[in-house]
């Protein structure tokens, strides 16, 4: 991470906001469910599948949860109606969960219910640490109330990951994996990039050993060669896994690992909060706040020659 990057995140806050959609543009398929369909019928046409995400985590009251449930379930409706390879992942904060554990679950389940109604998918995403352990006992509630069509969201730079990994082998979960992004202090997260990439290996061989679904989410080359190897080692077809990545990212190497024969899904969010997650995003992680900024002055180069 240069200085250059660390100033771009201190700067962010006082940029405007047209300026921050031009960084963020790349990885955000605009406001409306209309952007993020565009989106995902070129991904498809590119042979990638995708996931939606509705943005809306600063969620303050009951009605704005119930609103973006309704938002998920016009987005099963236009999945169906432009008969798109695609799911969603919800954030439980957006469905109220800072508010109310009942409501979200309220909200969780009727999204749930209507995905498979249309024969889809729900991945419940992981937010920070406050969160977790309502997240993993929502996502074992609905598992053994009958509902398959849920996967969640496991973090390997936390800590207790791997702990997570065994407590829900029973269940064959279907489980996301990332390294994470959000802070955390040193006594729950790994904080040494090396302890990061050891701690996503392990979890991922206890999850293949589980007998785990898994989306392998990392734009890392390293641990991308690692997951492969391990995808041989266990002798899973192509149906038996899958690597994810964020939109607008490493999209050369994306359409790479396509050409070589594996499933690839693309992160899509979308919505009126994208501004909120756009610098969320970009603070998070200042690498990528000072690449989108070099890419975005270069285009505005090549336009003004």
């Amino acid at each position: 991470m240069s200085l250059l990057d660390r100033a771009i995140v201190r700067l962010l806050p006082a940029v405007p906001k047209p300026v921050v959609q031009l960084f963020s543009s790349r990885y955000i398929a605009g406001p409306t469910l209309a952007d993020a369909v565009e989106v995902v019928r070129r991904l498809n046409a590119g042979g990638k599948l995708a996931t939606i995400d509705v943005l809306g985590e600063e969620i303050a009251r009951e009605e704005e949860a119930r609103a973006i449930a309704q938002a998920y379930r016009d987005v099963f409706a236009a999945i169906d109606r432009h008969g798109l390879d695609c799911n969603v992942s919800v954030k439980l904060t957006a469905l109220g969960l800072g508010l109310s554990y009942e409501l979200c679950r309220e909200n969780l389940e009727s999204v749930v219910r209507e995905a498979a109604s249309h024969g889809n998918f729900v991945r419940i995403d992981m937010e920070d640490s406050s969160t977790t352990d309502d997240t993993l006992r929502l996502y074992r509630e609905l598992r053994e109330a009958g509902h398959d069509n849920v996967g969640v969201v496991l973090q390997a730079y936390l800590r207790r990951t791997l702990g997570d990994v065994r407590a829900l082998a029973d269940l064959r979960p279907n489980v996301r994996l990332c390294k994470g992004i959000y802070v955390e202090p040193p006594s729950l997260a790994y904080t040494d990039a090396e302890a990061v990439r050891a701690s996503f290996v392990r979890a991922l061989d206890a999850l293949l050993d589980a007998g785990a679904y898994v989306g392998i989410a990392t734009h890392d080359e390293w641990l991308i060669g690692e997951a492969l190897r391990l995808v041989s080692r266990y002798g899973l077809g192509r149906d038996g896994y899958e690597l994810q990545m964020l939109l607008g990212v490493r999209e050369e190497r994306a359409d790479e690992l396509v050409a070589e024969g594996h499933r690839l899904r693309v992160y899509v969010p979308f919505g009126e909060h994208w501004y909120g997650y756009s610098l969320r995003r970009l603070q998070e992680n200042p690498a990528m706040a000072g690449t989108i900024a070099r890419a975005t002055a270069g285009r505005v180069l090549r336009l003004v020659r």
